[in-house]
C-alpha cells in the first residue's frame, strides 16, 4: 500500500464539471492512499480581513476557466483495475479544514425557497478548528463537522463533460452530511481507472442544505481506494459505523424516495438474507428516510439503517 498526496492547483482542478475523456491527474493502485487537497468558491466569495485565503485557490482564480457551473474538483485520480461493472470502494480516514474561513450565500430564484429571498446574501464565515466550531454573526457557535459535498467517479463515457451541480449514478454533489470521516463510500465504476474526483468541502451543513450552500470551505480529505469486482451496485451506496445508507436522485423527491427504498430492500436481502417482503416490512418499522438535500436539480433523499437489526453471525 502506498501513500500520495493530490494537491489542488490549475493543473490538478477542473472547475465545474466531471469528464469521463479528462486525464487523471493522479494514478494510483488498488488499496493505495490519498490524501487530496480541496478549495472552493470563485473570487467574489474571498473574505476580507486577515483570514487564510490558500495561494492555490488564487491562483485558479488566475490561471483557470470556470467550464460551467460548478464545483471546484480536485481530480481525477485513476484507481488501476478499475473498470465498467466494478465498484469503487472509497473508505474515509480522515477531513480537516484548510481554512479559518467559510461562506454562505443566498441567491433569488435559488434553493429551496427561490422566490421568497429578493436580495442576495454573502456571509464569510470564522471557523475554529481548534474549538471545532463555526461563529455564526448573530453570535452562536455552530458545531463543525466537515464532509465533502461531492466525491464522485467520471460520468459514463456517452455522458460526455457534465456540471458537477447535479448528483446522478455517478455520485457528484450528493451532499451527505452523513459522510464524515470514518464512512465508506461505494461508487459504481463507468470507466477504466473510475477516476474519481472530489471538492465542495463543507464545515457544517443541515439535510436539505436549504438556501443552496452549507458553510461552504477548503478541506483536506484522506481516502483509501480499493477496487472490488466482488460487488454490483448501479448507483452509489454508503455506510457508517453504525448505519447502511442508500441513495436517491432525482428532481422528484417521491421518486428519490423510491430510488433509496428500493436499494435498501436488495441491501437488506443481500446482507440479512431477507426476503422482500421481509425487508420491506423492516423499512417501515426501522428504516428512515431523510432528505439529503433540496436544491440541487437532482434532489435527494437517503435510507439509513442500522446494522445491529440486520447483520447475522
Amino acid at each position: 500500500m502506498m501513500f500520495h498526496t493530490l494537491h489542488a492547483s490549475p493543473e490538478n482542478c477542473a472547475w465545474g464539471f466531471f469528464d469521463p475523456a479528462q486525464p487523471p491527474a493522479l494514478t494510483i493502485d488498488s488499496g493505495d492512499t490519498v490524501t487530496i487537497e480541496t478549495v472552493s468558491g470563485g473570487p467574489d466569495v474571498l473574505p476580507k480581513g486577515d483570514f487564510h485565503i490558500p495561494p492555490e485557490l488564487l491562483d485558479i482564480h488566475a490561471r483557470s476557466r470556470q467550464e460551467m457551473p460548478g464545483h471546484i474538483l480536485t481530480g481525477p485520480i485513476a484507481v488501476l483495475g478499475a473498470k465498467p461493472g466494478h465498484v469503487l470502494e472509497v473508505r474515509i480516514k480522515d477531513v480537516r479544514l484548510r481554512q479559518d474561513w467559510g461562506y454562505n450565500v443566498i441567491r433569488p430564484l435559488a434553493g429551496t425557497l427561490p422566490y421568497d429571498f429578493e436580495t442576495a446574501r454573502l456571509l464569510n464565515i470564522p471557523l475554529d478548528a481548534e474549538a471545532g466550531v463555526a461563529r455564526l454573526p448573530w453570535g452562536l457557535d455552530l458545531p463543525l463537522a466537515p464532509f465533502f459535498g461531492v466525491m464522485g467517479v467520471a460520468p459514463p463515457a456517452n455522458w460526455g463533460r457534465i456540471s458537477s451541480i447535479m448528483p446522478r449514478a455517478h455520485a457528484g454533489n450528493i451532499d451527505n452530511k452523513e459522510l464524515v470521516a470514518g464512512t465508506t463510500l461505494y461508487l459504481p465504476v463507468f470507466n477504466e481507472g473510475a477516476l474519481f474526483s472530489c471538492g465542495d468541502g463543507h464545515g457544517a451543513q443541515g439535510d436539505g442544505e436549504v438556501c443552496i450552500t452549507a458553510i461552504e470551505t477548503a478541506l483536506s480529505g484522506t481516502f483509501e481506494m480499493i477496487v472490488r469486482d466482488d460487488l454490483e451496485l448501479t448507483y452509489p451506496q454508503a455506510e457508517t459505523p453504525t448505519h447502511y445508507i442508500t441513495m436517491g436522485m432525482d428532481p422528484d423527491l417521491d421518486q428519490c424516495a423510491v430510488m433509496a427504498l428500493r436499494d435498501m430492500i436488495t441491501l437488506l436481502g443481500h446482507k440479512g438474507g431477507l426476503s422482500r417482503e421481509d425487508a420491506y416490512t423492516l423499512c417501515s418499522l426501522a428504516g428512515d428516510l431523510r432528505i439529503t438535500q433540496t436544491v440541487n436539480g437532482c434532489k435527494g433523499v437517503h435510507m439509513m439503517m442500522a446494522k445491529n437489526l440486520v447483520d447475522r453471525g
